[in-house]
């Protein structure tokens, strides 16, 4: 089944390289990041998971968990993070399910549900599992980004990504191309005018009557 924005992530219970955990349970209240990987001991994953262990703390002040996912078992997570810290300066602070038999690739529509599991799969096999799922506390998924292997993801962008829906679920704003904190945002069309005066005492700026923007204080 397709996952798609504004659906029900899919809850699972997975062991992990902290322990079993049961998704849903996992999030609590807080926002959570599940990015994937179609092997360990891959190159490129191996530089997003560094990256990510050190931008951990930006989740953190934004009440947001990080869990990655890799499609082999746990005990070999285990060896592939000692890699990681040394070649990336960063040891991983965060949990990291194991899938070898796919069942969570298959639940998030990461990867064909007539896959095959079983320890002679390559990367190649598993190509697709390379996603990020921005999931809100009402474990609603808010966002997907999908990366081909040879293309490394832009983890700096996810956080825009999320600091942009997290500030669209505390107020009713939309953000404009390439915004960042602190730009301007606008102002959605179902929002009138009259509404928008009393909302931003501060003044809005109308450049068409569709589009138009205010600066949060």
């Amino acid at each position: 089944m397709a996952i798609r924005i504004g659906d029900e992530a899919p809850d699972f219970t997975a062991e992990t390289t902290e322990g079993t955990i049961r998704f849903h349970e996992w999030i609590v209240d807080k926002w959570a990041i599940l990015f994937s990987h179609p092997k360990d001991f891959t190159p490129v994953c191996t530089t997003e998971l560094g990256y990510m262990a050190k931008l951990k703390p930006e989740f953190d002040k934004r009440n947001t968990k990080i869990i990655g996912l890799s499609a082999d078992p746990v005990t070999d997570h285990s060896r592939w993070v000692k890699d990681i810290e040394e070649t990336q300066g960063a040891a991983i602070n965060y949990p990291m399910i194991g899938d070898p038999e796919l069942k969570v690739a298959k639940q998030y529509d990461m990867i064909h549900p007539n896959a095959t599991a079983g320890p002679n799969r390559t990367p190649v096999d598993n190509q697709t599992v390379r996603n990020v799922f921005i999931i809100g506390p009402d474990k609603k998924v808010k966002a997907i980004l999908i990366y081909p292997m040879s293309a490394g993801r832009n983890f700096d962008e996810v956080l825009r990504l999320l600091d942009a829906v997290q500030l669209n679920a505390q107020q009713t704003v939309a953000t404009p191309v390439n915004w960042k904190p602190g730009d301007e945002v606008i102002i959605p069309t179902s929002v009138s005018d009259e509404e928008a005066k009393k909302k931003y005492p501060q003044g809005f700026k109308t450049h068409k009557p569709y589009l138009r923007t205010v600066r949060l204080p």
